[in-house]
């Protein structure tokens, strides 16, 4: 039997790209589904999709994760009707490349609403029943970006950094009622991410060779699911350089600068 099965599992973002791989790659271990993201057609033609493939057990719930009292009110009806979630995967989010100068406040304000803010405010609804329990899982989709911020992206790593640094400390405090808490580092990714972050397609097919793969990526959530990994970094090679960073930012900045710029 998978170590998946039976298991309830919420996802954000859930309407494509890496959280609809995670929830296809989770719904084939044998996990009951639950799907949220603000497209409710979006989210009717993936439940339909895993159902038809995986006979799963899929719920769906349009919410926009930047508004408090309706995800409140979402995660008030997932609890009547399923009791419990095992693992929360906070994987919305989005960016938008622009020099500083550039940014536009409404977007810099979405950006932290979305990326940070619902991330907290989602993880908050489940922490106090994980906690009773004892057990659960919260994997948090965070980014190479918080590791090692690049030019353009200034507001976009600053969320990411916020990220990292919430999940950190959430790790900790978790770890005391025997709940484990996951970051996750991808460098891009081959989704429609890229059609917001930059629509000019300049980045994308300046990174193309780089580009990870949405299954790739989900397949190492899933099989971390349920276990007490810390982080989960990729690719390798990305991690490395932001390893480098840390012990030599000055160095990194100077070499990588034209390479940087390439957003």
């Amino acid at each position: 039997m998978s170590r998946l099965q039976g298991k309830t599992v919420v996802i954000t973002g859930a309407s494509g790209g890496l959280g609809m791989e995670m929830a296809k790659q989770a719904a084939a271990e044998g996990a009951r589904l639950i799907l949220l993201a603000r497209r409710l057609d979006r989210l009717e033609e993936v439940k339909e999709m895993l159902h038809r493939t995986f006979a799963a057990e899929v719920h769906i719930f349009a919410v926009d994760i930047s508004q408090k009292e309706a995800v409140e009110e979402v995660f008030s009806k997932i609890y009547e009707e399923v009791s419990r979630i095992d693992i929360l995967v906070n994987n919305a989010g989005f960016g938008i490349f622009k020099e500083a100068r550039e940014a536009k406040w409404e977007e810099t304000q979405a950006m932290f609403n979305v990326n940070v803010l619902g991330l907290i405010l989602c993880t908050q609804m489940v922490i106090p029943h994980m906690q009773a329990r004892r057990s659960g899982h919260i994997i948090n989709i965070a980014s190479q970006a918080g590791k090692l911020a690049t030019p353009k992206s200034s507001v976009y790593a600053a969320t990411k950094h916020a990220v990292l640094g919430y999940t950190n400390s959430l790790r900790m405090e978790m770890a005391r009622a025997g709940v484990y808490v996951t970051a996750v580092n991808p460098g891009p990714i081959a989704t429609d991410f890229f059609a917001v972050a930059d629509p000019s397609g300049s980045y994308a097919k300046n990174v193309a060779r780089w580009m990870l793969k949405p299954e790739q990526v989900a397949k190492e959530v899933v099989k971390a699911m349920g276990t007490n990994k810390r982080e989960i970094n990729l690719p390798r090679w990305m991690n490395a350089g932001s390893i480098i960073y840390m012990l030599f930012p000055r160095l990194v900045e100077r070499v990588g600068r034209q390479a940087f710029f390439k957003k």
